[in-house]
């Protein structure tokens, strides 16, 4: 026996869950042995393709509401570290401003002098120290400290 559901869908140029054969044609279906047999089928308006399914406006909302509701920002949803997530730009800032305050502590109990203090000012805007601790490291290592009194 010929699979008319199988040729049908091939036919018709849609899956096989697709395909339906009207109730009218079940004693007719012995007969099918070829495609042309099927495609007269068709024709006849016997076996015929179901209409497709969309996804329903309800359910497309419920589904879209869902990701709407919260910011979603939890453990789960991150992807990289900390420092990974953030903002080039906030993490500029952040450090940058670290830096200046850490510049001007040391011009205010003076263990820079204004000079020194402006080169170092300027080299941190040019983004050459990436931490507090560097620059320190900069400042011991050039002796640019002054000893406290």
């Amino acid at each position: 026996m010929v699979d008319v559901k199988r040729l049908a869908a091939e036919i018709l140029g849609v899956g096989e869950s697709r395909v339906r054969i009207s109730p009218e044609a079940l004693d007719r279906l012995e007969e099918v042995t070829t495609k042309a047999d099927v495609r007269a089928l068709i024709k006849e308006g016997l076996i015929y393709t179901e209409y497709a399914k969309g996804v329903s406006r309800g359910r497309w909302r419920e589904l879209h509401e869902k990701r709407r509701k919260g910011r979603r920002r939890g453990v789960g949803s991150r992807k990289g570290s900390k420092y990974a997530r953030l903002d080039p730009k906030e993490a500029w800032v952040s450090r940058v401003r670290a830096l200046r305050r850490y510049l001007n502590s040391l011009k205010r109990r003076g263990l820079i002098d204004a000079k020194t203090w402006r080169d170092l000012y300027l080299q941190v805007k040019g983004g050459r120290f990436e931490s507090v601790a560097s620059l320190r490291a900069y400042l011991i290592s050039n002796n640019l400290l002054k000893q406290q009194r």
